[in-house]
């Protein structure tokens, strides 16, 4: 992440280490908790719950149509016929459907995706010592990113399941009141957990390249693009850097996450499916439908859970760590 000016932040306590005294963010202005304190990391989670449940509940219709698009591309042919389809058969208010599992099952995810992220980045770098997690860093943001997700998405499959059943099935059920006891009842507990497997297909790619190839990019638009250095710049600056660096990894997030996200859309719609089959059934080229919307989507949506779990810290006063500075100690031995 960014920070505003320069000089260095209280150290870290326990498992942050030599990560946190070198990336720790610095500020004279006094933070509100200690960096690496579990209130420190909470309210980390709580940044990521807003962050995720906002903008994830703001896209609803885009997300709406992108799934429509994939569980039945016959009537859903593209992004703005389906957009006129759902309006001709639902109204406007058919484009919010789903809008309480997303909101939910997304705030849960963001809780756990952002928060679990600080602590496995402190836990992975200080097994490795200074000078390994400076050198491996991208290997640490992947790791730490990874771990994250396995235990978001198992937070987010219950909602997730329920967001599609209602989106792709109108007749099923309109509400997540109506919803939620029916597919217990017809199915069991597993109704809300099978699509756990392809959820962590799509969202674990996802996330690793969402957090790597937004540290790296924050990285090098402060070494290439910005004409100042990063220590100079304004928050408002450098919100602006991280807006555009979650773009861009937004961008290629949609890629590499896409063809799970198909499998997991027609898996949740259908009953006695697994993913394999539905995998099969899709083929290598229907595996891609709805990818244009997915761009737009998830290149937004990054974009903006980065500003806004940035600007959060921002407001509660939080350590944010500035891009990765090679060790002192490395620097000597060179």
């Amino acid at each position: 992440m960014c920070d505003t000016h320069g000089s260095r932040a209280p150290q870290a306590r326990g498992a942050g280490g030599d990560w946190g005294r070198q990336w720790t963010a610095a500020s004279p202005e006094e933070y509100s908790v200690e960096f690496g304190s579990t209130r420190y990391l909470l309210l980390c989670g709580l940044g990521g719950m807003l962050s995720c449940g906002l903008t994830h509940t703001v896209i609803v219709p885009l997300d709406l149509v992108k799934c429509r698009m994939q569980v039945d591309p016959d009537k859903y042919k593209g992004i703005f016929s389906g957009f006129g389809v759902t309006v001709r058969d639902d109204g406007l208010r058919g484009l919010a459907r789903g809008w309480a599992p997303t909101f939910l099952g997304y705030s849960l995810q963001g809780f756990f995706k952002f928060g679990l992220y600080e602590v496995f980045k402190m836990h992975y770098a200080q097994l490795l010592g200074e000078e390994k997690a400076y050198a491996w860093r991208t290997g640490v943001y992947l790791a730490a990113s990874a771990s994250a997700e396995f235990f978001a998405d198992v937070a987010l499959a219950p909602m997730e399941a329920v967001k599609v059943r209602v989106q792709t099935q109108p007749d099923y059920a309109r509400t997540l009141r109506a919803a939620v006891p029916r597919m217990y009842e017809e199915e069991g507990l597993w109704a809300f957990y099978k699509g756990v497997a392809p959820l962590w297909m799509r969202q674990i790619p996802y996330t690793m390249m969402k957090f790597a190839c937004f540290e790296r990019t924050v990285e090098a638009l402060y070494k290439y693009v910005v004409p100042k250095p990063q220590s100079q710049c304004t928050k408002a600056e450098q919100l602006g850097v991280t807006f555009v660096a979650g773009y861009i990894a937004g961008v290629f997030c949609a890629f590499v996450s896409h063809p799970a996200d198909s499998v997991v859309s027609v898996l949740n719609k259908e009953k006695g499916s697994t993913a394999l089959q539905v995998l099969r059934r899709l083929g290598p080229m229907g595996v891609w439908k709805g990818l244009f919307a997915r761009i737009i989507m998830v290149g937004t949506l990054t974009a903006l859970q980065w500003f806004i779990y940035d600007s959060v810290k921002v407001y509660l006063k939080l350590p944010r760590p500035p891009v990765a500075q090679e060790p002192g100690s490395q620097k000597k031995h060179k």
